[in-house]
């Protein structure tokens, strides 16, 4: 029987988890923070499985030494975590919190101490509530007060960090908190939806003009897009159309302005029931189209559609939460399908051919500029066996999977740079609360005891190598 191919990855990739701020740090009311639009929507009943808020959360804000110390013992290179907005500028507008800042400087020194690469989100989605009544998203000034919250973390952290992201899956800031209504702030208001976009996209072009003002010239600036593979039910030019219109809503809305710089026609025309895009300035578009340093790419499943006569039955299944409201205004003729395979404990299909997929895309869409998984994972119904210890094979094999598919795309010419894990522990999982667990390191939500699951030893193990270990090697 022949040996099985080694996978190896280039010495340079990065092994890396990721986290979000509202996710893990807790300390909602301490040294200075104000409550943002998540503080606010977990804490209006009926928005979170079980009333679950983020108030502590993992509590990392006073434990995130002991979780930098468990990320150099597993072997992770990289660590992608994002900055409380609130926590450094209550308000949103005005100077830094310095408090603030020293939380996160402590965080870097930590890990630069250890030899681990901080990447640091500047947004993932916790928005200052004072902004948010004063329209949030939808409204420019937003746009303009995150420039200004960028180049106030620039000039802190610009010394030490590297790698910088502007906004994290802005797709779910615009439509879910603002469409469907699944996530903060809770709104349904489909052309609101629309506005986010664009002042996200303006907010992501002036915030890396900001950065540029700051950071020395070796840093890179990037964003992380939660692009979807959208497939069409079949080739009838019905199920292309429908295909299309979601495509341009959940990608081309932002790669489009961002990369290419202009929206796409069909998004406009199919969304002009809905607004007639005036808030798009003339000078927009300029500001939004800057030269990345590189991109990230967030995946977890593919979204299967059609055109209406062929919907199935039951309720829609468009892999976004509950809501009877759409995330996808002006998609009312697009039927959604559950994607044959496998599912995680979030319903959702898994499809290792989707992320190849994604990254040749955006290979060809953004030539020259590097790549980055910078999110993907799997929540499974993890629990601490009599031995003491989390055992997670599924994990273990949805990773091998995307890790060779990552691989392959290595193989094809895609000039991918390193992979983060989401996540790096079971954490506040949005309108789920605590409910499903992506970590590597197994929380108990009690006594916050952190325990590394059997991926993270086999992730670790990958990481300190540079090579897949084969799904049963632990």
């Amino acid at each position: 029987m022949p040996e099985p191919m080694t996978v190896s990855f280039p010495p340079a990739f990065l092994w890396g988890a990721a986290t979000s701020a509202y996710q893990i740090e807790g300390a909602v009311r301490e040294d200075g923070r104000t409550p943002s639009i998540w503080d606010t929507f977990s804490h209006t009943p009926g928005r979170t499985a079980g009333g679950d808020t983020g108030d502590v959360a993992v509590d990392h804000y006073h434990r995130y030494r002991d979780d930098v110390a468990l990320m150099a013992e597993l072997g992770l290179n990289a660590y992608r975590f994002s900055v409380s907005w609130p926590r450094v500028q209550p308000t949103g507008r005005g100077p830094a919190v310095q408090v603030g800042l020293d939380f996160y400087r402590r965080l870097v020194d930590e890990l630069l101490s250890h030899g681990i690469k901080p990447a640091l989100t500047l947004y993932h989605w916790d928005l200052p509530q004072e902004l948010e009544d004063a329209g949030g998203w939808p409204e420019r000034d937003t746009a303009l007060r995150f420039a200004e919250y960028a180049q106030l973390v620039g000039e802190a952290l610009g010394d030490r960090v590297e790698q910088w992201t502007t906004l994290n899956e802005p797709w779910c800031s615009a439509f879910l908190g603002y469409s469907s209504g699944v996530h903060a702030p809770g709104r349904t208001e489909p052309q609101a939806a629309l506005r986010a976009a664009h002042h996200l996209n303006l907010a992501h072009g002036l915030a890396m003009q900001a950065l540029r003002s700051v950071l020395p010239a070796r840093a890179s600036v990037a964003v992380s897009l939660n692009s979807q593979v959208i497939r069409p039910l079949s080739q009838d030019p019905a199920d292309l159309a429908a295909a299309q219109r979601i495509d341009d809503l959940a990608n081309g809305v932002f790669h489009g302005p961002m990369l290419q710089g202009a929206y796409p026609a069909t998004l406009l025309e199919a969304t002009s029931s809905v607004t007639d895009w005036s808030f798009v300035l003339d000078k927009d578009l300029a500001d939004i189209k800057q030269p990345l340093d590189a991109l990230g790419l967030n995946y977890y499943t593919p979204v299967l559609v059609s055109s209406p006569e062929r919907a199935p039955e039951g309720p829609r299944a468009d892999g976004h939460g509950t809501s009877e409201h759409s995330p996808w205004p002006g998609s009312d003729d697009v039927a959604f399908h559950q994607t044959p395979g496998d599912r995680t404990e979030m319903g959702w299909t898994i499809d290792p051919d989707g992320l190849h997929e994604l990254i040749m895309r955006y290979s060809r869409l953004a030539p020259g500029v590097p790549l980055y998984v910078t999110e993907n994972g799997a929540a499974y119904p993890d629990k601490v066996d009599g031995d003491g210890r989390v055992h997670d094979p599924e994990r273990i094999a949805y990773l091998h999977a995307h890790l060779a598919t990552v691989h392959r795309a290595l193989a094809d010419g895609a000039d991918v740079r390193g992979y983060y894990l989401w996540s790096l522990m079971d954490n506040f999982e949005w309108a789920y609360g605590y409910a499903k667990r992506f970590g590597a390191i197994y929380v108990d939500y009690e006594t916050l005891e952190r325990t590394p699951k059997s991926s993270a030893h086999w992730y670790g193990k990958a990481a300190r190598s540079g090579q897949l270990p084969p799904v049963d090697a632990l």
